[in-house]
């Protein structure tokens, strides 16, 4: 229940696997290091830069990486680290501001500078390093991806240029023998191309990570974990239908079998047909015991008149922890409840320096509901992130009609009615219309490449004619975005004929929507919901 760094650390995988360690100073980006680390086989974890000494050996990583961040080094009171990170004997990688923070903390001097470099540029290989083996060789011209202001002016004792740019005499340092590396680029980032081949070089190579981290050691490892914790005791689960709530659902059901029950809060504001295939799938594929609350009528009552999102958000969010309450008492005495909290949320909750992503959301995680019901929580997914996921729901056989379903809010379709009241009428309407979006983004083979694609029942009526007849009907707006974890978003490119041939069909199948738009917003400034 307490996702507190500590917690975090104390972790079956961890004891088991080769691990690295990832210090994050606020990087926007130190997540993705943590992904291309784990793409390789490499069990890592993220920790706030303050971590402390007894701590930081207590896990005994293979190596330590020093993420990028916002700060300047030089800046009075800017995050620095226990000393303890250079004298653990294991090797260390600096990543931007985790480059220079290297080299002021080891003796060298960073400044500011009137060079800064942002996006794409290009290094000049100096010399050959165990970093760079079997990726660049000395002499080449590599392209990078840089976002620093600072640079490092002089060198620690010990450590030699490896690579350097045009804003930055020391893109690439090494001191090979205390295996302390620095790059003032970004690695982690798509837009350095062989970034990851340059991580593997460090946690194969430098650390001797063996990459023995895999989705079906994980399964293993979880469901013991799971057996281990419970014991003889009872788990409820609160199943909506999505990838995590399913996977966490089905893993626990291996481990535990008939233990679990899964509680179904089915509010009526989810996508067209869906209700019926989440009790179809787990009550007949998976023989898991599962209440199904058909709640509709309770949560559209409750959402009558009202408009604001955030009211809309918490109307839905208090009779979802009211309902499964309800359910959970008949069930007579569960000591456990199971949520699918995955690393992003376990990572921003245990930030030093707080702030709005600290937040977990209260629905997404069942909130409230510990504190209510007086259970422990079971969480066999907070060492994952979002692509594991899906990738252990598939190791257990979960079918991809869930396991790669585009994401999908807690409160569901209420908040793609914007600016308006939520109705039966209308949830059936935006059904329908999204259906037919979605029916031809499958038919046209396009939905593995969107993150997500839905649409939304605009408070706007236009005029039409159908026939001789003149209309007086809403607008709908399309929206599909590509990205990878959802911070930013672009529109997805789809040709006029496409667009032409869904918004033909919904204005033809949907009675009540006359107008089609398409949403080409990209995030930021937008965001992937319209509320």
């Amino acid at each position: 229940m307490d996702p507190s760094p500590a917690a975090v650390a104390d972790t079956a995988s961890a004891a088991i696997h080769d691990r690295i360690l990832i210090l994050d100073f606020g990087s926007q980006v130190t997540q993705l290091i943590a992904r291309r680390l784990r793409e390789a086989g490499v069990y890592c974890e993220i920790w706030p830069w303050n971590a402390d000494e007894a701590r930081l050996r207590a896990f005994a990583p293979r190596g330590i990486i020093l993420s990028g961040g916002p700060a300047s080094v030089t800046a009075e009171g800017s995050p620095h680290p226990t000393p303890a990170v250079f004298e653990a004997g294991v090797p260390v990688l600096g990543i931007c501001y985790g480059e220079q923070l290297m080299c002021q903390m080891l003796g060298g001097e960073v400044q500011g500078s009137d060079h800064q470099e942002f996006g794409r540029a290009f290094v000049e290989v100096q010399a050959g390093s165990a970093l760079f083996s079997g990726v660049w060789q000395a002499g080449g011209r590599e392209q990078v991806w840089m976002s620093h202001g600072d640079r490092v002016t002089r060198l620690p004792e010990g450590f030699r240029v490896i690579a350097t740019s045009e804003g930055a005499p020391y893109a690439a340092i090494a001191d090979e023998a205390r295996r302390f590396y620095g790059v003032q680029f970004h690695p982690e980032v798509a837009h350095t191309p062989h970034g990851a081949a340059l991580l593997r070089n460090f946690t194969h190579g430098v650390c001797g990570c063996r990459g023995d981290w895999t989705m079906g050691a994980f399964r293993a490892e979880a469901i013991a974990r799971i057996r281990a914790q419970v014991g003889e005791g009872r788990v409820v689960c609160g199943l909506s239908g999505g990838v995590d709530s399913s996977v966490a659902a089905v893993l626990i059901h291996e481990a535990i079998g008939d233990q679990l029950t899964c509680i179904f809060v089915d509010h009526g504001l989810l996508r067209q047909g869906e209700a019926e295939e989440v009790v179809r799938t787990f009550r007949d594929r998976f023989n898991i015991r599962l209440i199904h609350r058909d709640a509709s009528e309770l949560f559209l009552r409750a959402l009558e008149g009202v408009v604001d999102p955030e009211q809309k958000r918490k109307t839905i969010g208090r009779l979802f922890v009211e309902v499964f309450d309800e359910e959970a008492k008949r069930l007579g005495g569960a000591g456990f409840l199971a949520q699918g909290t995955l690393y992003p949320d376990v990572i921003e909750s245990a930030h030093p320096t707080g702030g709005a992503s600290v937040t977990i959301k209260s629905h997404h995680n069942v909130g409230g509901l510990p504190e209510r019901m007086n259970m422990k929580l079971v969480e066999p997914l907070r060492e994952l992130f979002k692509d594991e996921v899906r990738a252990l729901g598939r190791e257990l056989g979960i079918p991809e009609s869930i396991v790669g379903r585009h994401p999908f809010p807690g409160p569901g379709l209420a908040i793609r009615i914007p600016s308006a009241a939520v109705t039966r009428e209308a949830v059936a309407m935006l059904q329908k219309a999204d259906a037919i979006f979605l029916e031809e983004i499958r038919a046209a083979g396009l939905y593995d490449a969107i993150w997500q694609a839905f649409a939304v029942l605009l408070p706007v009526r236009s005029v039409g004619v159908m026939g001789d007849g003149r209309t007086y009907d809403q607008a709908c707006a399309l929206r599909a975005v590509t990205s990878t974890d959802g911070m930013t978003a672009d529109i997805y490119p789809f040709d006029m004929a496409f667009l032409g041939r869904v918004a033909s069909r919904i204005v033809n199948e949907v009675r009540g929507i006359n107008r089609v738009t398409y949403d080409v917003t990209s995030k930021p400034p937008g965001t992937i919901e319209w509320e």
